[in-house]
């Protein structure tokens, strides 16, 4: 037995962002280059992925053909797709255009609440109710992803009662379940695994996903703690690209290929081909017209076959 005995699941469910949090901050793609980066991804094998964002075209205008790219979603199969939605409105939208599984954001700082939806935390929490009707009627589900969850870029540190009040608003109010998300890159490991168990205690058996962003180059550590906290549900990026347009200095998600890296080699399953990764960045890269900010995407994968990560049997991890 090693004197470092690291405890992870046997596997990890990734939600690909880069068709929404990665393109939002973009200048505008045509339909054509976002249909074949969305091919590229559903080539991974990932098993989710948010595809758009149903919100003001004049508020995001990268994401502003969200109805003709829901269109265009039934040529993939296999495939769970779900869109984020700012209000009630959105929601009503993303249903019409055959999306019923929503994230709703909440900020838990009313400084960014106002920035990014218009109102102060309160009055984005009240809406929780009205939008996880739609998308039950619809049959679907909702998700609601606190940001700011850790730090605000105009109030400070987010205390941890504040975000543990949103989270437990938000089940009360209907929500099926939470993300916490670190909107600017700020938080560290062990700040992540206070507020992971704060909310658990208030909110038990919600499933509890995150969402990281890499700006300080903590992400990948904040999602190991996650990980071996007992978090199964994370979201990533292809390349890294994305950050929020409401909040100074939030670039960067943690990559979708660097997250499957090191899962895949610590034997924890996640479904997705790391060379089609790296190939669907490849893809992504040519689309914005810029290198993406993947260390991975651009030094690749180690030298074993094909390329690909061979991942470290359970046995030999344990001595």
């Amino acid at each position: 037995m090693n004197d470092f005995d690291l405890v992870l699941p046997t596997a990890v469910d990734v939600r690909e962002v880069g068709m929404r949090d990665g393109l939002q901050l973009e200048d505008p793609l045509p339909l054509t280059d976002k249909l074949a980066m969305l091919e590229s991804l559903v080539a991974t094998g990932v098993r989710r992925i948010e595809v758009t964002s149903f919100v003001s075209p004049k508020a995001v205008p990268a994401l502003a053909d969200a109805d003709r790219l829901a269109a265009e979603l039934h040529r993939f199969d296999g495939v769970h797709f779900s869109a984020l939605v700012a209000n009630a409105r959105g929601a009503v939208r993303a249903v019409d255009a055959g999306i019923a599984d929503l994230e709703y954001v909440v900020s838990a700082s009313d400084s960014h609440s106002q920035a990014n939806a218009g109102r102060p935390t309160a009055a984005a929490v009240a809406a929780v109710g009205e939008i996880a009707g739609l998308a039950h009627g619809a049959g679907g589900s909702l998700e609601v992803v606190i940001a700011t969850a850790w730090d605000c870029p105009f109030d400070g540190r987010t205390p941890v009662a504040r975000t543990v009040d949103v989270a437990r608003a938000a089940v009360t109010a209907g929500a099926d379940a939470l993300c916490l998300g670190d909107t600017i890159g700020t938080t560290t490991p062990l700040r992540v695994v206070q507020l992971l168990d704060a909310v658990r205690r208030a909110c038990p058996g919600t499933p509890l996903g995150v969402h990281f962003h890499d700006t300080r180059g903590t992400g990948q550590a904040n999602a190991l703690v996650a990980v071996q906290a007992g978090v199964t549900q994370l979201d990533a990026s292809v390349g890294g690209l994305g950050g929020c347009p409401f909040a100074p200095g939030a670039s960067g998600n943690i990559a979708t290929e660097e997250l499957v890296y090191w899962l895949t080699d610590a034997g924890v399953a996640t479904g997705i081909d790391l060379d089609a990764v790296l190939a669907a960045a490849a893809v992504t890269e040519k689309a914005v017209g810029r290198p993406l900010p993947s260390s991975l995407a651009r030094a690749g994968g180690r030298n074993a076959p094909r390329g690909a990560v061979q991942p470290v049997p359970r046995d030999e991890m344990a001595g």
